[in-house]
């Protein structure tokens, strides 16, 4: 099944319909034709789990922000706070993306929001366009693994696990990689002398933070809600969009309704192509649960070994094998149920599992050849996806060294989770 998916990917068959004939294909090979009516069932059950609504409800938000200027005044007061340091404008992409991040929880999204703005102003003050593509592309997959986050909403649903729980667990790794991409976007600047952007203005600071004020309550709102235990994290998704419509349509006034329009379309269109993928997966999964190839695995790979260390090591290295080849929800949904199994039997808490399968694909997204972030990115800054990579091998190496700090020490990304949920 896994040669068959890659043949049909490799010639260029969209994932999404590459997962349905496979999953159809096989379902027919072991229980002949009969099984058909069965498929368009499993194909709306896999995707009418309630948690998935989060998913249209935060890609929604997220192209609501951008149309309503909320991103513009989030970059304007990140570069008031950063943009006095050398290489500043470099910092203030990653700040903005993470901060982003906390309402769109896509990394996708995150591109087309921020980069129609950042890269372009990064080129006119004489970053490279590799650069200024490489950073915000990474910065951008870094922060899908900060609340909230559209894979950790899948891998909780494939996984059965606590998507605030989830949430909770990827905010310290998220910080620490946000701060390590600032060092090195900072060593970059030294060596390569790239410019200051502006000269710090502690009046400028105070007029930017008060017009992106409300801007700032968003991820309160949203992420306060759902850590609080006031709404789920479905109903955060509701509240985001609630949330996104008053500040840019009531208070920016910025939200009319042709921007609303075209915000509509295109979340629309994001949802459509996760969707299909949570659904023809659905049918892969089915299909390997029925063969029992996840206990299979599981049994396979714990008779070779029950170190966890070592099982990690494997799994992470199939995850970013994986992640170069498939979108990360397509990933998530094939690859999680499978190893599920095994992640239980040899004592690996399925809310640290999480978080590295996230990081894992997140790497993914920034390696060729589907890389759909880069790809994004690179399209934004109008420069070539190989040079683009030469810049993006030491983002890329980062995200590697933090990677192995979340798989060996969980204390990083599980303390918060153990002081408030267990």
């Amino acid at each position: 099944m896994l040669i068959g998916l890659f043949v049909l990917i490799l010639i260029n068959v969209p994932i999404a319909i590459a997962l349905a004939v496979v999953g159809t294909t096989a379902m027919i090979w072991a229980q002949g034709a009969a099984i058909l009516p069965n498929v368009a069932l499993v194909m709306f059950d896999g995707a009418t789990k309630f948690p998935l609504l989060a998913i249209p409800l935060f890609i929604l938000a997220g192209a609501i922000m951008n149309s309503s200027g909320i991103s513009r005044r989030l970059i304007a007061f990140a570069s008031a706070l950063l943009g006095f340091i050398k290489g500043g404008l470099a910092m203030v992409n990653v700040g903005t993306s993470l901060f982003f991040a906390e309402i769109s929880g896509s990394a996708v999204a995150d591109v087309a929001a921020l980069g129609s703005i950042l890269i372009p102003s990064m080129k006119k003050k004489g970053y490279p366009a590799p650069f200024a593509a490489a950073i915000t592309s990474s910065s951008a997959s870094l922060a899908i693994i900060i609340p909230p986050s559209i894979p950790m909403i899948l891998y909780a649903v494939m996984s059965d696990s606590s998507v605030v729980q989830l949430f909770v667990a990827g905010i310290i790794p998220g910080v620490m990689g946000g701060l390590m991409m600032m060092v090195l976007a900072y060593w970059f600047a030294v060596r390569y002398d790239y410019p200051v952007e502006e000269v710090f203005s502690f009046t400028r600071l105070i007029k930017t933070f008060k017009d992106a004020a409300w801007a700032f309550l968003l991820p309160f709102i949203i992420l306060g809600g759902i850590f609080g235990g006031w709404v789920t994290a479905t109903e955060g998704a509701g509240l985001a969009v609630m949330a996104a419509l008053l500040i840019g349509g009531v208070i920016y006034r910025e939200l009319d309704f042709g921007h609303l329009q075209r915000a509509v379309i295109e979340g629309a269109v994001q949802t459509a192509v996760v969707m299909l993928l949570v659904a023809a997966s659905a049918l892969v999964g089915v299909h390997l649960t029925e063969a029992q190839v996840p206990q299979d695995l599981a049994r396979t790979i714990s008779n070779f070994t029950d170190n966890p260390y070592v099982v990690l090591a494997l799994l992470n290295v199939f995850l970013l094998i994986i992640g170069m080849f498939l979108h990360s929800a397509a990933a998530i949904i094939l690859v999680v149920p499978i190893v599920i199994p095994l992640i239980h039997q040899v004592g690996i808490d399925p809310v640290h599992f999480g978080i590295i399968v996230t990081l894992n694909l997140a790497i993914g997204q920034q390696t060729p050849p589907v890389a759909s972030v880069l790809v994004t990115a690179c399209s934004v800054a109008k420069a070539d996806i190989w040079d683009v990579t030469k810049v993006n091998i030491y983002f890329i190496a980062l995200l590697l060294i933090l990677l192995l700090i979340v798989t060996y020490v969980p204390v990083v990304p599980m303390t918060l989770v153990e002081l408030f949920y267990r």
